[in-house]
Order: C-alpha cells, then sequence, then structure tokens
C-alpha cells in the first residue's frame, strides 16, 4: 500500500477523532465554568473539591488519567449494578473532559481576576447580581483576557486526543498504527508525516477560529467600552 492509497484510510477514522475532541471540549468547557464559579465564590468544601479536581487534571499526566476513566469507570458502574456500559471511545471522552475542564478553569479563573477589584465593587453598591456582573460588565471583559489562553487549551486538546489510542479507541493514529503494522512498517515515515499535516491543520484551523474571535471581541469591546458608566446619585 502506497501514500496515497493510505490516506483515504487514515481520514475515515477522523470523524471518531473530531467526535472525541468535540465531546471534550464541550463537556469541558462547562465542567471548568462550574469548577471556576465554586472556585471564585469560596463556597465551604466545595471549593475546596474544586480545587483538588483542578489539580488532579493539571498534575496527573493525561495518559494515566485516560487509563483511570477506562479502568476506573467500569468499577463504579459494576458496584451500582450497570455493568461495564463504557466502551474504549466514552472512557476517552471522559478522560479528556475531564483533563480540559480542569486545565481550562485555569485558564478562566485568572481572567475572571484580571478584571479589577474596583469593578466588582461598583456593581455591587449599584444592586447588580452576580449573574447580571457576569453577563453584562465582568463577563466580557473576562472573555477578552480568556481568549488567547483558551485557544492553547484547545491546541493541547487537539494534541492528546492521539493518545487515547492507548485505551483501545480508534482513532486517527490508532489506525495508522494499524496500517504500519499490516504493511510490515515500510512507510513509517511517509505515515507519521501524514499525521504531522492532519495534526497541523486542525490545530490550524483552531488558531484561526479563535483568532477571529478575538479580533471580533477586540472590535465589540471598543465599540462598547464608552458606553460603559457607573453613575452614582445623592
Amino acid at each position: 500500500m502506497n501514500l496515497s492509497s493510505m490516506i483515504p484510510e487514515l481520514l475515515s477514522a477522523l470523524p471518531l477523532t473530531l467526535g472525541i475532541m468535540f465531546v471534550a471540549m464541550i463537556i469541558g468547557f462547562f465542567l471548568a465554568l462550574l469548577a471556576t464559579f465554586f472556585r471564585v465564590r469560596r463556597i465551604p468544601v466545595i471549593s475546596q473539591l474544586a480545587d483538588l479536581y483542578v489539580s488532579y487534571a493539571r498534575s496527573v499526566p493525561v495518559v494515566l488519567q485516560l487509563f483511570v476513566a477506562f479502568y476506573g469507570m467500569p468499577l463504579i458502574t459494576d458496584n451500582i449494578g450497570l455493568g461495564d456500559i463504557f466502551s474504549a471511545n466514552v472512557a476517552a471522552m471522559i478522560g479528556l473532559s475531564l483533563y480540559h475542564g480542569g486545565y481550562l478553569s485555569e485558564v478562566m479563573r485568572p481572567a475572571y481576576l484580571a478584571v479589577e477589584r474596583g469593578q466588582h465593587d461598583a456593581l455591587d453598591s449599584l444592586g447588580y447580581s452576580f449573574r447580571q456582573k457576569m453577563l453584562r460588565v465582568i463577563g466580557p471583559q473576562a472573555v477578552h483576557f480568556a481568549l488567547p489562553g483558551y485557544g492553547n487549551a484547545i491546541i493541547y486538546l487537539i494534541h492528546n486526543v492521539a493518545l487515547v489510542m492507548y485505551i483501545g479507541a480508534a482513532d486517527v493514529m490508532a489506525t495508522a498504527h494499524l496500517i504500519m503494522e499490516r504493511d510490515y512498517n515500510q512507510y513509517q515515515f511517509g505515515t507519521y508525516l501524514v499525521l504531522a499535516v492532519l495534526y497541523s491543520l486542525l490545530c490550524g484551523v483552531a488558531w484561526l477560529v479563535i483568532r477571529f474571535f478575538e479580533q471580533r471581541h477586540a472590535k465589540y469591546s471598543a465599540q462598547s467600552a464608552p458606553r460603559v458608566k457607573f453613575t452614582t446619585s445623592v
């Protein structure tokens, strides 16, 4: 098999790779929002648990987190009588979602804290609720600070999707290894070169999307900033 006939076979595994990536991206985003909320609100016990989760996600190697999800989740489901309902693909989504959520929380929390404290105090004095503050004033500014770090988090996630082959998920990387074994490793360099181009394209698309939102948000902030005024009546 030559490289030209190998590429369609690699691309056939791309939907699963993208599916794992997008599921981890979406679930991880909401996990990061939840963890960040508890960490900035400093709710007793719950905030400490959120800190512990973020520490686990950032400290433990991603491949080990995938093994924990793959071998650990069946133990939980067996104990509650559900049996082994987790496939390698589902375990990959869970493991990467937990990793991405913890990593992304460390992007969101500094972005939230980067908004000067005086604005929080001013909004509190005007009677804004936490939800109103986040949606109208603090949130848009925090998004501006978080976008570059969020782009890096997405690129790291794309890189780490390649690790799901170690728990048996048939993604692009696993398919490439199967092809090389089948062809007695005749085209190792070419196969890895194709993979490098493929992952570079995925990262390039992610960078362009984040860059678009950065520029769009910068224009929006520049247009809306003069309209934000705090007034007090005596």
